[in-house]
């Protein structure tokens, strides 16, 4: 690779720098690494790209691997610290001593933290401090321009050099641009790296903030616990003087109490034996209410009997004719067929019980075979084919079935629709 040739203001100041250079830091000078771009470089050092491109006679900001850039005629830099370093570290990057740093920015400690600034004089910087010698003395060294023009005629050749150099730069634009976006990133990537050093000066900062008001914290709880203290003893003795008062009270109760109790004794014994004597006239009232009671109840009885008795004969007789009129009817209708008009019902009906006029319960048994009738027609019990529903027993009754009409037992709402109302031949068995 290619190191970038100075012009002739340059080449003097730097040409002590090439022959020596057997470290970048101790000349002033800074080879250039991958991936280095101007402005990191400036970032670095704390000065401006600006000044390193004038102290290196650059018309752009293009650089290259092992390129050695001069930073002596920069007479001050700001280092901003990074963490990692140390005032040792800072020193040979810059090529000075520890204690250079510590005199010329006033340290006494070896201590750095990030983001402190220092700063850092360069080699030539120092020189026109230290140098106090009259201008006589110079005489000696009348002879330094005869060198100068030597290097001057090598530094034309150099330029020479420079001008192939720049030819094989515009061939590389391809590859400048590309430069110029690692400069972008990596100026990112720095930006980033500063956030982060802010965030850890940040909580430095918090945490030295957390540890004080942890120390007011305790200062504050150790307050409360005193004055907590104070109160529960405040407490205590009021207690003591609470629990004295409570027990004089609770005498005087006491003996209050004696006295009601005494009293309450003369006077229960007297209600005792007034309610004695009321006791003895209700027990004799109630004998004689229970007397009376239970003649009026054996009255009661004797009636109940005699109308329960009355009610079973008329029941009897009830039944003996329901008897009588079913058999004549059943003497008529056996063997008979007719035709009738037929619809369907359920035992889920509103108001239905689910259980037959003949006792027979359709909720239980929902694939019975049973039709309502008019039991002056079909006498109840009957057996009965019906035509489109099979054979089935007459075993109940409706209040709309009444002559040539007969309801027939379905065991859901959607069958008794499917049903509907009908003309059907009916044939009564038995």
């Amino acid at each position: 690779m290619k190191k970038f040739v100075f012009t002739l203001g340059t080449t003097a100041i730097l040409s002590a720098g090439f022959v020596g250079a057997a470290s970048a830091s101790t000349s002033g000078t800074y080879e250039v690494q991958k991936g280095d771009t101007l402005w990191k470089i400036a970032q670095n050092h704390n000065v401006s790209v600006d000044e390193l491109k004038d102290a290196n006679n650059l018309t752009s900001t293009l650089i290259y691997p092992n390129q050695t850039l001069n930073l002596s005629s920069i007479k001050e830099i700001v280092h901003t610290v990074k963490r990692g370093d140390t005032l040792w570290s800072i020193g040979q990057h810059y090529g000075v001593t520890v204690e250079e740093i510590k005199e010329w920015n006033g340290l006494t400690s070896d201590l750095v933290f990030p983001g402190e600034q220092f700063k850092i004089k360069t080699a030539q910087a120092a020189q026109s401090q230290t140098a106090s010698a009259p201008v006589a003395k110079a005489a000696p060294q009348a002879q330094q321009p005869q060198t100068a023009q030597a290097q001057q005629e090598q530094a034309a050749q150099a330029q020479v050099a420079q001008e192939q150099a720049q030819k094989e730069q515009e061939q590389a634009q391809a590859a400048a641009q590309a430069q110029v976006a690692q400069e972008q990133a990596q100026k990112e990537q720095e930006q980033a790296q500063a956030a982060a050093q802010a965030q850890v000066a940040q909580e430095q900062a918090q945490k030295e903030q957390e540890q004080a008001q942890a120390a007011a914290q305790a200062q504050v709880a150790q307050e409360q616990a005193q004055k907590e203290q104070e109160q529960a003893q405040a407490a205590a003795q009021a207690q003591v003087a609470q629990e004295q008062a409570q027990k004089e009270q609770e005498q005087a109760q006491a003996a209050q109490a004696q006295a009601a109790q005494e009293q309450a004794q003369k006077e229960q014994e007297q209600a005792q034996a007034q309610a004695a004597q009321e006791q003895a006239q209700k027990e004799q009232e109630q004998a004689q209410a229970q007397a009376a009671q239970e003649q009026a109840q054996k009255e009661q009885e004797q009636a109940q009997a005699a109308a329960q008795a009355q009610a079973a004969q008329e029941q009897a007789q009830k039944e003996q004719a329901a008897q009588q009129q079913q058999q004549q009817s059943q003497q008529q209708a056996s063997g008979k067929s007719m035709t009738v008009e037929a619809t369907a019902y359920t035992a889920n009906c509103a108001g239905c019980s689910g259980t037959t006029a003949t006792g027979v319960n359709l909720k239980s048994n929902p694939n019975q075979r049973v039709i309502a009738v008019d039991p002056s027609v079909i006498p109840l019990g009957s057996k009965v084919y019906v035509e489109g529903y099979g054979q089935a027993v007459a075993a109940d009754t409706g209040g709309a079935i009444k002559g040539n009409r007969i309801d027939v037992f379905v065991s859901s709402d959607s069958a008794a629709q499917d049903w509907g109302r009908r003309s059907v031949k009916i044939t009564v068995i038995d």
